[in-house]
């Protein structure tokens, strides 16, 4: 349960099918919930438990989670403010929307439809376009968020005296109690109380600042992190930094859904990157040497060998994606250009080429359409 690694937290392979991944979650779930097990530290174990199948169980994630690494992947989470401000982020995130599977564990405590007590902030969404170097090489992106962070005059309590009292509707619960009498019997129907929202308290004295929500609206400059190797459609979460919690509930997070612009010399396969040089058919026949500009603008002499089909692929090792420390290639297609009006020189020595070949020259002189009438 000390691993970092996500398969290793939920005992699973990396092969393993959803189905697999579920029930062990299920299993540890039960496990370590901190309302079952009373050993220390059982409630950092079930967040872990639950970080790892929030990942895991959601295809999209885990296919980054898999292309990334696990260092990669979370080190993405983690970004800085720039400013000042009382901001306080970086909390846990966790999926709790598979609660509903293991209701019947906890006797209905953890219902969906659950909304008593302090409540998380909403995670914030925005796209990110960025060029192939930052992809492939890594970069720091400074970008401008507009959320709400606690409100530093009532310290996110709400209370103009930082006290929060019992919620006199619904006595503290966080939910009210409604009973209705049918056909059938007496039905009790519970809701989430509308004085507290849920919260089962109330603050003292409301705040003049944000009169009384704990949030007031900032924005603010933040730091990305944009590791080396990511993708296009890829998403980057740092935590804690989407909308302020009630008091007591951590924030939300802010997820950044990264574009790569195309790029006018440049392709991207996977780890690799594919480049096109244009050679003359003597080059092809012959071979050459020519120099090939990599994406880091370096020269690299590229040895085009005797006999070269057109569109083939040369490979030069590691001057592709930068990933894990394990580049990728950079893959040069040779594309061979015929000369449309070749100087004189040049074309008799063609000429002569063909007649060594044994093939016969068509004539210039002739229309269009001669080669199509035949011979009388």
């Amino acid at each position: 349960m000390d691993a970092g690694d996500y398969y290793e937290i939920l005992g699973v392979p990396r092969n393993a099918e959803e189905k697999e991944i579920k029930k062990a979650y299920r299993n540890l779930a039960r496990k370590y919930h901190p309302d079952v097990c009373k050993e220390p530290g059982a409630e950092e174990k079930f967040k872990k438990i639950n970080e790892a199948y929030s990942v895991l169980s959601d295809s999209q994630k885990r296919a980054q989670y898999d292309h990334m690494g696990h260092e990669t992947y979370t080190s993405a989470s983690k970004g800085s403010y720039s400013g000042t401000g009382g901001f306080h982020g970086g909390g846990f995130s966790a999926d709790f929307s598979g609660f509903g599977d293991i209701f019947d564990f906890f006797g209905g405590g953890f219902s969906g439809s659950r909304q008593a007590g302090p409540q998380s902030g909403s995670d914030l969404l925005m796209k990110m376009q960025i060029t192939l170097e930052e992809a492939v090489f890594g970069a720091d992106r400074e970008i401008e968020v507009n959320h709400t962070e606690a409100c530093s005059h009532c310290n996110g309590t709400g209370s103009e005296s930082k006290k929060l009292v019992k919620c006199p509707r619904c006595g503290g619960s966080g939910q009210m109690r409604q009973m209705s009498q049918t056909i059938f019997g007496q039905f009790v129907r519970m809701s989430t109380c509308t004085e507290c929202r849920g919260r089962g308290r109330i603050p003292e004295k409301r705040c003049t600042e944000c009169r009384g929500t704990g949030h007031t609206q900032v924005h603010r400059k933040v730091t990305v992190h944009i590791p080396a190797g990511i993708d296009s459609g890829m998403r980057l979460r740092m935590e804690g930094y989407g909308e302020a919690g009630d008091y007591g509930a951590p924030n939300g997070d802010l997820f950044i859904e990264v574009y790569v612009r195309p790029h006018e010399r440049f392709r991207r396969s996977g780890d690799n990157l594919e480049t096109d040089v244009e050679i003359s058919p003597a080059q092809a026949v012959v071979g050459s040497v020519v120099d090939v500009e990599t994406i880091e603008k370096r020269a690299v002499e590229l040895t085009i060998p005797a006999g070269i089909q057109h569109n083939t692929a040369l490979k030069i090792p590691g001057e592709g994606v930068r990933r894990r420390g394990k580049p990728g290639d950079l893959l040069v297609r040779v594309r061979v250009v015929i000369p449309r009006q070749p100087k004189a020189e040049v074309r008799s020595l063609y000429e002569k080429i063909m007649e060594l070949e044994g093939h016969r020259m068509a004539d210039s002189k002739k229309g269009f359409f001669s080669g199509f009438m035949g011979k009388k």
